[in-house]
């Protein structure tokens, strides 16, 4: 069975969740929230013009960035599924649109995900642009939302999710602000973990998520393809 469970209003997803038929994971595991955010922006005499969507596209990862096993998947549909948090005040506060992808705060954008060889293994790439102030707190409001609390349910599309989270240390690869954490879906009595990072380098935003071993190993030419100036 294979769910996509977006959980912000930016667009930003937890990941592109496979469930698999068998699962090593051990279900039920607690993880105590916290903020993921570090660094703080900068104001700067000129700030970065924003970035196209053309732009954002042209510096997204694609299969020769990242290697042999690697399949592109077409762009999904936006999901209109009727959504409900329960247990997280934050989250829902931020209304209907926070759990799905059908209203996204930054004008400029661009997407692409990947599956990994045979495995249930993806990974989604996302970059955004927007004035610096936006995106700062824009993220910042998303990300202590999803760390907000011990742990919630995501009702989607007829199936419910528990969802716990877990701050995780800011990655030392560069920006002027980072996020990150890491979501544990358990539904069916089956878990699956997903890893999301976010990393703000002036006026682009770009977020990885999916399989915590796909984010980490491919975070550092993400950010370096992304914030090419040439």
């Amino acid at each position: 069975m294979r769910v996509r469970v977006a959980t912000t209003a930016l667009g930003i997803t937890a990941a592109l969740l496979a469930v698999p038929a068998c699962s090593t994971d051990t279900p039920g595991s607690k993880h105590r929230p916290a903020s993921s955010r570090t660094g703080k922006p900068t104001e700067v005499a000129q700030e970065p013009a924003a970035l196209s969507s053309a732009a954002l596209e042209s510096r997204l990862l694609d299969p020769r960035d990242l290697g042999s096993g690697y399949l592109p998947q077409p762009e999904r549909p936006a999901q209109h599924d009727d959504v409900t948090v329960l247990g997280c005040p934050a989250l829902s506060e931020l209304g209907g649109d926070a759990a799905t992808d059908g209203t996204l705060a930054f004008p400029h954008k661009a997407k692409a995900d990947f599956t990994y060889g045979y495995s249930s293994s993806e990974i989604s790439e996302e970059l955004y642009s927007d004035n610096v102030k936006k995106l700062s707190d824009g993220t910042s409001r998303i990300f202590d939302a999803m760390t907000g609390c011990p742990a919630y349910q995501v009702v989607a599309g007829g199936t419910q999710f528990d969802v716990t989270s877990q701050k995780l240390p800011a990655p030392s690869v560069g920006g002027d602000e980072q996020w990150s954490l890491l979501l544990t879906y358990i539904a069916g009595g089956r878990s699956t973990v997903a890893k999301q990072t976010a990393i703000r380098d002036g006026s682009l935003l770009l977020v990885l998520s999916g399989s915590p071993a796909l984010v980490d190993r491919h975070l550092d030419k993400a950010l370096a393809k992304a914030t090419a100036t040439s």
